[in-house]
């Protein structure tokens, strides 16, 4: 090879090298850039996207908690006059005591100890004893629900083995406002809690909230598989809920009520208290039941909310209702007459008076304020058992009315089903029939208010945690009687108080509108007919007649003292209804 050749190659081979390194460290770069963005990417995974997954992980375990199981949401009661809010169900964070018995050396010393601050008794001591003996048991609760100083008291005791764990505890700070309202949080037979009757129970998905979940793949070794999937959703708290009840006047019908089912030795009552509108202001039953103590409830019944779970025969307080329909058909006036006999009969079957007397010729308003059953079947035969019945169950009579609460029952109509005018005439002073409480006061607002059914309701608004609202409103059912029938029906009404059966229901200066209903209860025995030693006293009605700010329904359960409504429910209706328009600030009529 000459000279020049070799100096030609040379320079070739430079070039070549130098073109290769120039590549090698294009693709160098290349793959630094590829790595800063990938490095660049996860870090923004981690911190951005992810960020969340490992906040949750590096925050301490009470932290965890929170982010992954809601809060439950509070319920509030209101108050007509202000826009105060009270709350009657929320959360509390309290200590549960538990033990580790690997830790305890000396069980009988440690309960001891515990033994003077917590106040268990001897034979709870003996049972906790075996349970600390056993040493292979690293978790043993022992207590509930220990406030903080309690906890302190332990704590100083300096017993090893012994420790705490903060739990809510669901926590109702207003004592006297009624467990049937509010109901309780309790533990299904899996150890789940979740709400029970009332508010709690009907409402229990949105108050509970939804739990949050972390998840992250391991391998054998229990370490992150870095490239698996792991995310994490925080929990949604609770919605809270807050209750169209007025505090004060909740307060007053329950304490009134227990007050009156003791003084007549009942077996229980309920009182309803409502807006003509639907707008619940009060609702209470007896016996009652402390919500924050309801495991010490011997008998599951009283969980039941009589207000709207016991169907009863109303008596004579449903002549008002037999009363509307003959009104509204043009069939009667409150001036017609008819003659009373005393008794009607139907086949073998005889009807009489309450008081088995016979009262010559009488008006319609004079049947409503001595209560006759002759003539609530005369005022059903005006209009025919068909048209009678279509009226029972366009007042909401044998349906349920949807309120916002557990265990509602619908009621009873389907004897008006039956062939034969007997059931249709002993329906009209409200035998034969079953209807709740609530369905009774119902039928009442809409005599108040021109003649519309309307829905009840007990819930004013719900607020979600992102703010937003949903807001309750009165609903009209149905228009089931005129306006004027209305009017002409609230007066003969008004003359019940005045001058009939109704009169301990009155209050000075106003005029109240309402019926009286003694009911009969049917024997328990199995044998046919009505017990003769028990009876159920109601007493439904509104004030001011004209403008009535409210509706009320007492009904007293089988008082022993008092045999007729006019003795037992309507004098706590009397004692309400003046309690009411005070409060509600109602000017004078009279």
């Amino acid at each position: 090879m000459s000279k020049q050749s070799w100096s030609n190659y040379k320079k070739q081979d430079k070039r070549y090298i130098s073109s290769l390194f120039s590549s090698r460290l294009r693709l160098l770069k290349i793959l630094f850039i590829i790595l800063a963005v990938v490095i660049g990417a996860k870090l923004f995974i981690l911190q951005a996207l992810e960020h969340s997954f490992y906040a949750a992980l590096a925050s301490d375990q009470h932290e965890i908690y929170k982010n992954l199981f809601p809060e439950r949401g509070t319920i509030y009661a209101g108050d007509e006059l202000s826009e105060n809010k009270y709350i009657i169900a929320t959360n509390e964070e309290l200590n549960l005591l538990y033990a580790d018995s690997r830790n305890i050396d000396n069980p009988e010393e440690v309960l001891n100890g515990l033994q003077g601050i917590l106040q268990f008794s001897d034979e709870e001591k003996t049972k906790l004893a075996a349970r600390l003996s056993d040493k292979s048991d690293p978790y043993e609760p022992i207590q509930h629900g220990l406030t903080d100083d309690v906890a302190q008291k332990i704590k100083d005791l300096n017993f090893q083995g012994i420790a705490f764990i903060k739990e809510s505890t669901r926590f109702y700070p207003e004592n006297g406002l009624g467990g049937h309202l509010i109901g309780f949080v309790g533990s299904d037979e899996g150890g789940e809690r979740s709400g029970k009757y009332g508010v709690e129970g009907y409402f229990d998905r949105e108050l509970a909230g939804e739990p949050g979940f972390l998840h992250s793949v391991l391998d054998a070794t229990g370490s992150w598989i870095t490239v698996a999937d792991r995310s994490f959703k925080p929990a949604v708290d609770g919605d809270d809920i807050y209750l169209t009840i007025d505090r004060n006047i909740q307060y007053q019908a329950c304490s009134r009520l227990k007050a009156a089912v003791e003084k007549h030795g009942a077996d229980g009552g309920s009182i309803i208290v409502m807006r003509p509108d639907g707008k619940i202001l009060a609702m209470c039953s007896a016996p009652d039941f402390d919500s924050g103590k309801y495991n010490e409830v011997e008998d599951i019944t009283t969980f039941n909310n009589s207000a709207i779970f016991n169907s009863y025969e109303p008596g004579s307080v449903f002549k008002a209702i037999t009363m509307a329909a003959a009104l509204d058909q043009d069939k009667v006036t409150p001036k017609s007459t008819y003659e009373d006999a005393g008794e009607i009969k139907y086949g073998d079957h005889v009807i009489k008076n309450s008081d088995e007397q016979a009262h010559g010729i009488q008006t319609m308003t004079q049947v409503l304020e001595l209560s006759l059953n002759t003539g609530a079947i005369y005022a059903m035969e005006q209009i025919g058992k068909d048209k009678f019945q279509e009226y029972v169950k366009n007042f909401g009579f044998g349906q349920m009315t949807e309120i916002e609460l557990e265990t509602e029952q619908a009621g009873d109509i389907s004897s008006l089903d039956k062939r034969g005018d007997i059931f249709a005439a002993t329906a009209s002073f409200g035998q034969g029939i079953t209807a709740t409480p609530l369905q009774v006061a119902t039928a009442f607002a809409a005599i108040a208010n021109g003649g519309k059914l309307v829905k009840p309701y007990v819930i004013d608004k719900i607020v979600s945690p992102d703010g937003s609202e949903t807001i309750s409103e009165p609903k009209v059912v149905e228009q089931v009687i005129s306006a004027r029938t209305a009017t002409l029906l609230s007066g003969m009404l008004v003359s019940v108080v005045e001058n009939g059966h109704g009169q301990r229901a009155g209050v000075s200066g106003y005029y109240v509108a309402g019926k009286t209903g003694t009911a009969q209860v049917p024997r328990s025995d199995g044998q046919p007919g009505y017990d003769p030693n028990i009876t159920i006293g109601t007493f439904a009605g509104f004030a001011p007649a004209q403008n009535p700010a409210f509706v009320m329904l007492v009904k007293i359960d089988h008082p022993r003292d008092v045999q007729w409504a006019e003795s037992s429910a309507a004098p706590l209706f009397g004692e309400m209804a003046k309690f009411l328009l005070n409060y509600l600030e109602v000017p004078s009529e009279r």
